[in-house]
């Protein structure tokens, strides 16, 4: 089937990569042979304005003169942001390295107030390098523009959230509406300058527009609404992450002058009939699935296609052709470890498996079949479509960007990435469960596994279970130091405000955090204020958790977000501040031995919690006990091996001296000879790059017909310093 598709991210999402959902749609589309062209309008729009060209229209066309001291003096600077926007652009793109060592000399870069925090920050900057330093640097001076576009040009400007008040929370189409009505900004200029030129190249039958974010939504409807007053023959559709969650019970019918069809959940069923759709050339039955139209004047919401959606399997290999991977830019906007991997470097996004294996968490919306369904894709696809991606992108980075990632599923694509010797770097978000031993850790590290995030939420044992969680304090910290020492970088999501939360309860999580951080199982994370959404657990029964619901009136428009009444009455909003500071300060290993009330301005109580509580659960003797199920893998290389002859007391027997190298040192050891031969074959057999894994049963086994006292041997000296070196159970 023939149709043009032009499928769009509408500004602004990340500047480093692309949102991936256009890639996957598009992927889809070949397998199905529907021609696609696609764009990252956000990354276009931003090159645009952050230009040479662009600065000189942006400062001559500046509708409202500064009124701050600090736009007078960029705007007095002028001169020298247009004399160096364009190599600062291109040193951020990787392709002006060299320009480094002017950036960090700090008098090459115009510079205003968002450069005052150097001083504070100089602390924490110091041990970085060059490279790095200048790219704070230079992002400082992007910062400092972008405070003068808000001032000055266009009050919603934001580098990845473009109007995004107008998306957030709007349960009336009225506001945004109106601001529809009203004159392209400065910023829509661009936007609609790159959009024409586009759809005129293109001449798309389907329009696609994907809205993951608040952000997004009204630059979404600003394309959307050229497209529909110049091409009128063209039809529109929205899906994403925004409409999947905010547009379930959408009744406005004004939104259907911008779009002709809005898609839920999985997009592609549903887009491949919007296609179908479109393209029919004789009037027949129309099929759809999960689509929102308009129908003798009123929203209807179709979903008679009998069709199932499709497998993972099945569909395709995402495919990032038409974006232009070589003018991302990276950014380090601040200094968190885990938000420097969002904004810095390049990244194929990937998905170990469709849904949450868990899917029990009550702040999360779970109803929904993005989290509900669960279907993970096989590590032998999976490293499939990773070796397809590196060959079109030329990058070997992967963000697998799953709910939860599956242990057995990492273990597995772990160890389908070490047998093909492919060499990558990939990470992704987790469940801090016991699942991950210290050596499956370890195994994640040798596959290229950097760092991994996950939700701690509240560190409180009864707000865990309360969440359904599915973890302990005690079990994070365990899991948490498993990846520390395997050298993986860990960042933890943490929750305050969640329903009956007490005061003491939200002075504890702090205090379990400031251990975790001290103890250094920890090395970044970020505090999040609950929100409750309509399809969560806690929003559809706000009674279990104690909470009351504002209102039950549906809007016309977004709902999810729900304002509601905590009968504790407790003030949440109020420890913000106090939380965040102290995490900044944790994080960069200092302050630990303040008393917890030194973060806050108001009288909290003092804490409940040991002072050596998370020190104490790291403490307890891991059980050694084997399953006879588990795997046993080798990730080192083949011993050398020497004979040699021992006598004691006129007795002499054969002894064997194998040496093995790792990256780092080399070690030996020491076996009789029967036992060593037997050692020699064994780790040729479970070595990581066979096809075949073995049981722990069947090395048992296979030793007891040659050999005796099995667990003696296992439990041996040479064994154990295998085990140092790469001999792992999992």
């Amino acid at each position: 089937m023939k149709t043009k598709v032009f499928l769009i991210t509408p500004p602004f999402t990340q500047l480093n990569t692309p949102y991936p959902a256009t890639a996957y749609i598009k992927g889809f589309l070949n397998t199905k042979n529907i021609q696609a062209t696609q764009a990252d309008l956000g990354i276009e729009v931003i090159l645009k304005l952050f230009s040479k060209d662009g600065l000189q229209n942006l400062f001559q066309s500046n509708r409202q003169q500064p009124t701050t001291e600090n736009c007078k003096r960029i705007l007095a600077l002028q001169g020298e942001y247009i004399k160096t926007i364009d190599s600062v652009i291109a040193f951020l793109q990787g392709k002006n390295p060299t320009l480094a060592l002017q950036i960090c000399q700090e008098d090459y870069l115009p510079e205003a107030s968002r450069f005052a925090q150097l001083e504070e920050l100089d602390w924490a900057f110091g041990t970085m390098g060059t490279q790095d330093k200048a790219k704070h640097l230079a992002t400082l001076y992007l910062e400092d523009i972008s405070d003068f576009i808000v001032e000055c040009v266009d009050e919603n400007f934001g580098f990845s959230r473009y109007a995004e008040r107008l998306g957030r929370s709007a349960n009336s189409f009225d506001e945004l509406y109106e601001a529809l009505q009203k004159e392209p900004t400065y910023i829509d200029d661009i936007l609609i300058s790159i959009l024409k030129e586009r759809i005129e190249t293109i001449q798309p039958e389907l329009f696609l527009i994907s809205v993951p974010f608040p952000g997004n939504l009204y630059s979404a409807f600003r394309s959307a609404q050229y497209v529909k007053k110049y091409h009128p023959n063209i039809k529109i559709s929205m899906g994403g992450g925004f409409a999947n969650t905010e547009l379930r019970s959408l009744s406005d019918v004004r939104v259907f002058e911008f779009f002709d069809y809005i898609t839920l959940d999985d997009g592609e069923l549903p887009v491949e009939l919007l296609v179908e759709a479109v393209c029919q050339t004789e009037p027949v039955e129309v099929f759809f699935k999960r689509t929102f139209l308009l129908e003798n004047g009123k929203v209807a919401y179709k979903n008679n296609s009998l069709k199932p959606d499709y497998k993972q399997s099945g569909v395709g290999t995402p495919d990032y052709s038409d974006l232009f991977l070589d003018n991302y830019i990276s950014v380090i906007e601040i200094v968190n470890p885990m938000h420097r991997m969002w904004s810095d470097g390049r990244w194929n996004k990937l998905t170990m498996a469709h849904g949450c294996y868990w899917g029990k968490c009550t702040f999360c919306d779970i109803s929904l079949d993005y989290i509900k369904i669960y279907e993970p894709i096989a590590a032998n696809l999976l490293c499939d479509r990773m070796e397809e991606m590196i060959a079109q992108t030329g990058e070997n980075g992967f963000h697998f960007v799953d709910e939860a990632a599956p242990p057995k599923l990492m273990r597995a694509l772990a160890l389908e990435i070490l047998r093909r010797k492919l060499v990558v770097t990939w990470w992704t978000n987790i469940r801090f469960e016991k699942s991950f031993s210290g050596d499956l850790c370890l195994l994640l590290k040798a596959s290229g596994c950097i760092a991994v995030s996950g939700g701690l939420e509240v560190a409180s044992d009864r707000l865990l279970e309360l969440i359904d969680k599915g973890v302990t304090v005690e079990q994070v910290a365990k899991v948490t130091r498993n990846f520390t020492e395997a050298g993986i970088m860990v960042h933890s999501y943490l929750m305050y405000g969640y329903p009956t939360q007490t005061v003491q309860e939200t002075v504890d999580s702090l205090e379990m955090v400031r251990q975790l951080f001290e103890v250094g199982v920890l090395q970044s994370g970020f505090w999040h204020q609950f929100a409750m959404t309509a399809h969560s657990p806690v929003g559809m029964y706000p009674e279990k958790f104690g909470v009351v619901k504002e209102t039950e009136t549906i809007g016309t428009f977004a709902n999810n977000d729900i304002n509601y009444v905590d009968k504790t009455g407790i003030d949440h909003d109020k420890f913000s501040f106090g939380l965040k500071k102290s995490l900044f300060n944790f994080m960069h290993g200092i302050c630990f031995e303040y008393e917890l009330q030194e973060w806050f301005d108001f009288k909290i109580p003092k804490t409940k919690i040991h002072v050596d509580f998370i020190a104490n659960a790291l403490e307890e003797e891991e059980d050694f006990n084997i399953k006879s199920t588990a795997k046993i893998v080798w990730l080192g290389g083949k011993p050398f091996v020497d004979y040699f002859t021992k006598s004691k007391k006129g007795n002499s027997w054969e002894m064997m001296t194998l040496t093995l190298h790792d990256k780092k040192e080399s070690f030996t050891i020491q076996t009789n000879k029967k036992e060593g031969e037997w050692l020699v074959q064994i780790l040729e057999k479970i070595s990581v790059s066979r096809s075949k894994t073995y049981t722990f049963q069947e090395i048992k086994s296979d030793f007891e017909t040659h050999l005796e006292d099995f667990e003696l041997f296992w439990y041996s000296k040479p064994v154990n310093t295998l085990r140092e070196f790469g001999l792992l159970v999992l």
